[in-house]
This record gives C-alpha cells, structure tokens and sequence, in this order.
C-alpha cells in the first residue's frame, strides 16, 4: 500500500465550513465528489468484529510495515483507529482532485453522507446545482444502513436531465455473500489481502440509487486482477473500442492495481442501454467461484449513454481508480482527463 499523496505547502487546508458555489464555466466541468459512508458509524465499529469493517490505522502500519512508520503517521500527528484508515482515503484523492482543478480551473468539491462531525448531508439541490460531473463512491458498509432517500432520486434524476451532466457510479466490492465459510475462505485466498476481511460487503446506498435510477448493475464478489509477472502493474484492459464512441478509454491501456475489485454485472439483456467498455484479466493462479464458473475477465468500465428524458452520461467505475493508494501511472492520468474533458 502506497504513502498518500500530500497537499502542497502552498495550499491551506479547509475543513468545516460551507461549500461556496462554483460559477458556470463553458467548457470547464465542475466535479463534486460524494462518499456515501456514515464516517462516524464505520469509525466507530467495534475493532473486536472480524467482519464487515475497516482496519484500524495500527493494522494497516502492522500490514504494510515500514511503509507508515515515518513521524507523519504517528499516534502524534495521525488517527490510530479506523478513522485513521478513513483519512488514507482523504489523502489518496488529492492528486485527483489536483489533476482535475488545473484542467477545469475548479476546485473538486468533495461531501460525505454523514462527516466527522455527524453533520449529515444528503444529494440535494445544494450538491447538485453547481455539478457537472458527480461521483457517488460506494466505500459504506451494508451494515451501517445507508440508503438513498427518494428524495435524493429524484434530484439525481433533475441533475441528469440538464444537458452535458455525467453520473459516475463506484460501488465497492462484495466479499464473503456466500453462507458457506469454505466460500469465504476461497475468496479470501483468491485476493490474498490480510486487511480485508472475510466478509465485508459494500455499496448499500450506490445499490439504492441504481435501483432507483434503472441502473441494472450489481456489484459482485472481490476479484484480484492479472498483473505482470514480478510487478504490481496490469494486464491491459480488455476494451471495446468500438463502443466507445464517446472516447472515453481514448489513449487508456490500463488503470491501477487493487487486490479486490468489484465484477460490475449487467443484470439486463438489452444491450443497447449499457455498454461493458472495459473488462480486467483475472488473476488465475488462486481459485474463486467465479472463475471456477468458467469467467477469466470481469467487468471493470461500464457506459449508459443518455436516453430519452435523461440527457447526461451515466458510467461506472471502482473508487480506487480515483486514488493514490494503489498506485497511478499515465494510463491512469489520461483516464482522468478523459473524464473532465469528453
């Protein structure tokens, strides 16, 4: 696991306060970020659970030793407990957000269902009215009860009726489904990641919104991606070029490494509504029920052009794409550039 990538000097930090309106800029999209977690409530799970939760700060330095040893991360300066791991992904997704503001002049703004602070703030009009592209990253526990409120449905649906919006989906991975333990034991061997643990199951508000927006996609299983013998980078992409007609994936070959991604399962047999742009080789050298079921590649970049009354973009794509943790490389990068720029 990689050092997140720090905000420069330069930059002062803000926290707390209220998000100042983005003015409309022809051309030059405006990106809101939006974790649907409960911050205090996966904080605050009882570390003395195996399942469904975060690793604590200590856990993960205890993994990844000597990687977050420096004075940095100490008990001084850094959270110890799981919101300590929380803060991990705070800080992976500055480079993001830095790539994203010089190329559309705006800051990214970013929102947190319910924050440090237990202030709550649901996808509304004030998210919505100065948003062209917004990303709804599935990182919550099904345990801790997130859901999207019609209310916010609805809103999405008004945000995606204006010209030029985008919608971007990243529901996390689903480990451990399955009620039968030697399963479970399969799929934690086929990821080989000791900070995950044998259950842990996401996405409970992305999966309410995609079942309130029509989106027939599911989030499936954890499943380690083929790499490049002797590194972390990998196998390229699976593209169909042919469909991306909007040119999403121009220029693309890869995006990260990640030990456990989401399969994105097309739960409708109307092809002409989604588009599978972008499958992932799978890692076939430890077993998992899904290749076992014959699959060698899972679905990793999907597209629902617009369609009818809905004149904005819909796509969907894991979190991690978008953070530092896992490494990033130009592939990468253009892949970013593509989206504050088709």
């Amino acid at each position: 696991m990689a050092q997140g990538t720090k905000q420069p000097a330069s930059h002062p930090r803000t926290y707390n306060q209220v998000h100042i309106p983005r003015e409309y800029t022809p051309g030059r999209r405006r990106f809101s970020i939006y974790w649907a977690w409960s911050y205090p409530w996966e904080s605050n799970r009882d570390v003395t659970e195996l399942d469904n939760r975060y690793s604590t700060m200590t856990e993960v330095r205890r993994v990844a030793w000597p990687a977050y040893e420096s004075f940095e991360y100490s008990a001084k300066m850094f959270l110890q407990g799981i919101a300590g791991t929380l803060e991990l992904f705070h800080l992976s997704l500055v480079r993001f957000q830095q790539t994203i503001g010089e190329i559309t002049g705006h800051p990214v703004a970013v929102y947190q269902r319910v924050d440090q602070a237990g202030q709550k703030q649901p996808i509304d009009e004030r998210v919505l009215e100065d948003t062209d592209t917004l990303m709804v990253f599935g990182l919550d526990h099904m345990v801790t009860e997130q859901e999207a409120a019609p209310e916010e449905i609805e809103a999405i649906q008004r945000f995606l009726a204006r010209e030029g919006t985008c919608l971007i989906l990243g529901p996390h991975h689903d480990i451990g489904s399955s009620s039968d333990l030697a399963v479970r034991a399969m799929e934690y061997a086929h990821h080989g990641d000791p900070l995950v643990p044998r259950q842990q199951r996401f996405g409970r508000y992305t999966r309410s919104l995609m079942a309130g927006l029509g989106v027939p996609v599911e989030n499936r299983h954890g499943l380690r991606p083929a790499t490049i013998p002797g590194t972390n980078r990998l196998e390229p992409l699976i593209i169909a070029r042919d469909l991306d007609t909007r040119g999403w994936l121009e220029g693309v070959t890869t995006f990260n490494f990640h030990m456990h991604l989401p399969h994105y399962a097309v739960t409708t047999s109307d092809t002409t509504t989604i588009h599978v742009l972008a499958r992932q080789p799978i890692d076939l050298s430890r077993p998992h029920p899904f290749t076992e079921a014959g699959n060698r590649a899972f679905n990793m970049f999907l597209w629902m052009p617009p369609t009818g009354e809905r004149a904005g973009d819909i796509l969907l794509a894991d979190s991690t794409i978008f953070t530092t943790l896992f490494g990033v490389d130009d592939s990468l990068e253009r892949f970013w550039r593509n989206l504050a720029t088709k």
